[in-house]
This record gives structure tokens, C-alpha cells and sequence, in this order.
């Protein structure tokens, strides 16, 4: 996950990787079935903050299909350069977008820990992956989980420049009040954040 941010980061406006066939690898290490969790997983975080998730592809090919992977490649590039950059194409400034990348990144490795304890499957089937990670299992332990300190970070980073109110902060990061106040509440009982009397907004502890 930490090279497809740095991608993103980087000015990338799409993100592809290639994998031998499931089943198929020459290795044990199932790592193509990691990286089809990661993939789907990160299409899920980049729907949370307001970027196209079709901006990131995962395809699995054997090293002799040189054809499939010109088609794939080129058919990606078609798609990308239909987007628009990224960002801009999803009504995203530039200092937003830096923003809600950097607070991904400062989660990866709380991110990989939960990937591994409560969201990784057992080996099967592409479609079995896809089938998980749309289900509505996955969204609650996605929101339980993930979702909700992605929030916080991004909470606790807007607070970093200044302190502000509930309102202020549910327009920056497109949640409602109450989202925000959930969070808040959440963040306060962790000694994270505090309520000044004095501004009427919260600020860091």
C-alpha cells in the first residue's frame, strides 16, 4: 500500500498491477492474493475520501500472455486518461488531496495489521474476494475499523493547523456534524482532543 500512495502522492493519476494467475505463482508466499486484498481494500479507502476507485487496477496474467498484458495495459491508460487528473477530475484541490492522502499514509501500518487480523480471507477464488469485499459484512468492519480512525486522522490533522468548530470540520472532510461529533467524542475520551470554552471550537490536548 505504501508504493500505491506514493504513487498517488507522486502525481500518478492511476495505479496498475500485475500478478501471476491465483494459483499459479511459482512462490508460496500467495503474495498475489495479498496484493488482490490490498487492491480491493484501497478501492474501498479511496471511495472514503472522494477519489475515483477505478483509478487503481489489479490483473493476473502469466508471463507468456504479453498480449494480454499490452490489452490490459493499454485498455487502463484509456481509462485514466478518460478521469481526468487526479484529484482535479473528482472536484479535489491539490492541498485537499495531499491532505487526505497524508492521513492514509500515517495509518498503513495500523491498516496492514487490520488487513491481516480482520479482513484477510482464506485462499480461493478472484470472485470470492470480490463477493467479501462488497458484502455488508465487510462494510461494518470496514466503518468499525478503518473508516473511523481514517476520520480521526484527518480530525486530528486539520486540528494540527488550528482549533475549530464541529461545522467548520464536517465541510472539510464531507461528513456531517454529527459524524464529526462522534469522533470528537471519541478523540476527547483518548485525551486527543479538547473543547475550548473560551473559542467555542476544539482544539488538540
Amino acid at each position: 500500500m505504501e508504493f500505491v500512495l506514493r504513487a498517488f502522492s507522486n502525481g500518478m493519476d492511476g495505479v496498475f498491477l500485475g500478478g501471476c494467475r491465483l494459483n499459479e505463482c511459482n512462490y508460496i508466499t500467495h503474495g498475489n492474493y495479498h496484493a488482490l486484498s490490498m487492491v480491493l481494500l484501497f478501492k474501498k479507502i479511496m471511495e472514503r475520501i472522494g477519489l475515483n476507485p477505478e483509478r487503481i487496477k489489479i490483473e493476473f496474467m502469466s508471463g507468456a500472455e504479453a498480449n494480454i498484458f499490452v490489452e490490459t495495459v493499454n485498455g487502463f491508460v484509456r481509462k485514466v486518461k478518460e478521469l481526468g487528473p487526479l484529484g482535479q477530475a473528482e472536484g479535489i484541490s491539490e492541498a485537499q488531496l495531499k491532505f487526505k492522502l497524508e492521513a492514509i499514509s500515517r495509518l498503513v501500518p495500523y491498516i496492514r495489521l487490520v488487513e491481516r487480523e480482520r479482513l484477510r480471507m482464506p485462499l480461493g477464488s478472484e470472485d470470492s474476494y470480490h463477493k467479501f469485499f462488497s458484502s455488508d459484512e465487510f462494510e461494518r468492519l470496514f466503518n468499525e475499523t478503518i473508516g473511523d480512525k481514517l476520520a480521526i486522522s484527518q480530525i486530528i490533522s486539520l486540528l494540527r493547523e488550528k482549533p475549530l468548530p464541529t461545522a467548520e470540520m464536517a465541510k472539510s472532510l464531507g461528513l456531517t456534524p454529527s459524524e464529526v461529533s462522534k469522533h470528537l467524542n471519541t478523540s476527547s475520551r483518548q485525551g486527543l482532543v479538547r473543547y475550548d470554552e473560551s473559542q467555542k471550537c476544539f482544539a488538540l490536548a
